[in-house]
Formats: structure tokens, sequence, C-alpha cells
């Protein structure tokens, strides 16, 4: 198995495990290899250095750039771990589905869809609580 760390155009570093280094470049060519943040498909190796389990870890700084990412994009993912699980996807019948439980005709249930800017200012304006939250397509499947 082979671990890789990965960072998309955007600057989210996550990891990937590999059989080996052919399947990586396999699957990115096949354009499997996603960002689980925003699912840029443009991919880069970054450099790492192995992996030495010496014993107990020093604590990170506090000014630590980069374990503030990894904490950000770690409580990211856990909330939408927590979101797919707990919500139905209507899809593109976000908004409409959204209204009807707002009027009563169907019974209130935690849903999650698309919708456009507009449909959604629109569903603010009637008073219809929305919350933009942007899931990869790589979300759909399960959230390494």
């Amino acid at each position: 198995m082979k671990v890789l760390d990965l960072q998309c155009r955007q600057g989210h570093v996550f990891e990937g495990w590999f059989a080996c280094e052919e399947d990586f470049r396999s699957q990115q060519q096949r354009g499997l290899v996603q960002c689980p943040l925003c699912a840029d498909e443009h991919i880069e190796k970054r450099l790492s250095a192995p992996r030495l389990n010496l014993g107990a870890r020093a604590a990170p700084a506090a000014n630590d750039s980069a374990a503030a990412d990894a904490g950000a994009q770690a409580a990211w993912l856990a909330l939408a771990r927590k979101l797919m699980a707990n919500t139905e996807d209507v899809g593109p019948r976000f908004a409409q589905e959204a209204r009807r439980m707002h009027h009563g005709e169907v019974p209130e249930r935690a849903i999650r869809g698309q919708a456009t800017p507009h449909d959604a200012l629109q569903l603010i304006e009637e008073g219809i609580a929305v919350l933009p939250m942007p899931l990869p397509v790589a979300a759909k499947e399960t959230l390494q």
C-alpha cells in the first residue's frame, strides 16, 4: 500500500492510498482522483517523507498553519459525513421539497440537494431556512 500526500489547485492537502505508483497514475488519468473538499481533479503529489514511529510526537507549534488547515479540513469532512448520513438527497427538487415542507404539504425531514442561487435566495425571502454547503461529487460516495 502506498500512501501519497496530494494537493489540488485550491491548496487542499489530503492523503491518497493506492496499491502502487502505477495505480495512482492510472486512476488519475481516468479522472478518478478528486479532492475530497472541492472535487478538483487536478491533483499533484507533494513531497513526503516516510513515516517512522519512534515514540511520542512533539506538540505542534501554536502558529503552525499547516496543522490548523488540517484541523479545519478534518472538521469539514466530519460535518460532510454527518450531513450525508442524516439527510435525504432530493437532488434538483430541493427548492420544491423545501417549499412543500414549509407549507405543510409533506412531513418535515432533513433534506439536501441542488438549488440555483436565485432559488436559494427566493427560499430565504419566503422565510425558508437554507444552508448552502458545497459538497463535491465524491462526497456522494464513502468519505474517507
